[in-house]
């Protein structure tokens, strides 16, 4: 090793200007999922890569939506892998005062994907380039693993990836964004889901003699109704390690709502009615309704459980059945187990803020590489407009991302010794 973690931050200080670049050449490409196509996007990362003299593999089930992954050897084989996504939710280009394919003002960096999670990609890709260009071997081996299909929960992105290669490391960290304004965190849960869908069915009679007929949309709301208040305000059972998950959580929150309601948002569950359809006409009692509930739950409940008791309310609701359901169970990594405490400490360091751990209000890949044997957090400083309209992240934080990512294996290194 010639290099040095002074030379590797020294260059990254030095190439700031084509980081900010490499964010805006990512942002030009046009990754709205759906459709998903990423194939223009994945060949840029690819070839950003091998220039760097990294091997690289594509894993691919759909031509239009492959996965990259490229690989850094280190001075051991202990491994760390960094993890993106290249798509991004859709935009209405007419609703933006920016181009949603990339514009510069200042410090800011517009685009759909700018701070979800464009700008951590080039972080990545920036953090290869600081220890290759310094010909610095980083204390661990290095991977990047860009994914396709993970705005949708598709099966092309990283399902696919571990259907058809037996992925090792001893840490991940995803680049979501963890982290805006000035509140810093690395998530180390996220909550178990169940999805609902909800069906009625009634008596149809005219619009003007509802007492002849039984409403399926009015026998809705009231299941609705049931499950939040038999479900809404119960208190969760959760194991102890769980306790300062919570505590970090909450603590998180209270910077945007009050600490009553964030505590609720751990201790409970949350139900939210998200889509509700019924009726033909305005005259006439309808005959049949559907509803769809989002149930989360903090990691730690068993949701099986849950669900089975939310089954017999709904059992006691007339005309009321379950027609679908898809649930998960909520995953965590011990709040100071070796690698949020290394992510913790390092971002802690480049920021000189402090760093909570905490749960993720929702779930993404996070669960899926957990539940195949892979510690994993997620953490990206960026901004509160993740899918918002004029959606931006900043050079600052595109910047300190890509420190963070550098001076992450030596500090995880350390742990594993």
């Amino acid at each position: 090793m010639t290099g040095g973690s002074d030379a590797v931050q020294a260059y990254l200080d030095a190439h700031r200007e084509s980081l900010i670049e490499t964010t805006l050449d990512l942002l030009a490409v046009d990754t709205q999922n759906p459709p998903g196509e990423t194939a223009a996007l994945a060949s840029l990362v690819e070839d950003r890569f091998e220039a760097l003299g990294l091997s690289t593999e594509r894993l691919t089930v759909d031509p239009a939506k492959p996965n990259v992954l490229a690989t850094l050897p280190g001075e051991r084989d202990a491994t760390l892998l960094y993890n993106g996504h290249l798509d991004t939710v859709p935009y209405t280009e007419s609703e933006w005062s920016r181009d949603p394919l990339g514009e510069r003002d200042g410090d800011r960096i517009y685009g759909r994907g700018a701070t979800d999670m464009k700008g951590q990609v080039a972080a990545m890709i920036a953090t290869a380039a600081a220890f290759v260009e310094t010909d610095t071997t980083p204390p661990l081996t290095l991977q990047f693993l860009l994914v396709s299909d993970e705005e949708t929960g598709g099966a092309a992105g990283l399902e696919a990836v571990l259907d058809q290669r037996d992925l090792r490391a001893d840490g991940c960290v995803i680049g979501e964004t963890t982290c805006d304004s000035d509140r810093y965190a690395v998530t180390v849960a996220d909550r178990g889901s169940i999805w609902l869908t909800l069906s009625a069915t009634g008596r149809g009679a005219h619009g003007s003699r509802p007492v002849l007929g039984d409403n399926a949309i009015d026998r809705l709301y009231a299941a609705v109704d049931r499950i939040r208040a038999e479900f809404g305000s119960e208190s969760l059972t959760l194991p102890p390690e769980l306790a300062p998950i919570v505590d970090e959580s909450v603590a998180y929150y209270e910077g945007t709502m009050d600490t009553e309601t964030a505590t609720a948002l751990f201790e409970t569950p949350t139900v939210n009615l998200g889509v509700i359809e019924g009726g033909d006409s305005i005259n006439s009692v309808p005959t049949r309704a559907t509803a769809r509930l989002d149930i989360r739950v903090t990691a730690g409940v068993e949701t099986s459980d849950l669900l089975a008791r939310i089954r017999e309310c709904v059992d006691g609701c007339e005309g009321i059945s379950i027609d679908d359901v898809d649930w998960s169970v909520g995953t965590y990594e011990p709040i100071d187990s070796p690698l949020p405490a290394a992510v913790a400490e390092t971002a802690s360091a480049v920021t000189g803020e402090r760093i909570y751990r905490r749960s993720a209000t929702g779930g993404g890949d996070a669960k899926t590489f957990r539940n195949a044997g892979i510690p994993t957090v997620e953490f990206g400083i960026g901004t509160d407009t993740v899918h918002a309209v004029d959606e931006y992240t900043t050079g600052d934080a595109v910047a300190r991302n890509a420190s963070v990512y550098t001076r992450l294996p030596s500090a995880f290194a350390t742990t594993l010794d």
